[in-house]
């Protein structure tokens, strides 16, 4: 039996290549931010494979909304943990 969607991977791929014009235009050091983002929706991909959306760059937002949620998750624990070490409770 032939698949009707292609194969989400390569569909990812092709959708993260699709936004190479917008990176070529972005200074160096955004050019790596960028890359960092494309990794996070890679890194998700088995999630955005059973995924129902009919638009790739839902899932591409989606992860790094994710992603960066866990990273202001970890910096909210470190100063946490900083603020109970001066008060002197650590």
């Amino acid at each position: 039996m032939g698949r009707t969607v292609p194969a989400f991977r390569p569909a990812l791929e092709h959708e993260i290549e699709s936004w190479k014009d917008y990176k070529r235009a972005l200074r160096p050091e955004e050019q790596k931010v960028f890359d960092k983002l494309m990794n996070f929706a890679r890194i998700h991909a088995d999630a955005g494979s059973l995924s129902a959306r009919p638009m790739l760059s839902e899932i591409l937002f989606m992860s790094f909304a994710i992603e960066q949620e866990k990273k202001i998750k970890a910096l909210e624990k470190k100063i946490e943990d900083l603020e109970q070490k001066i008060e002197g409770k650590g």
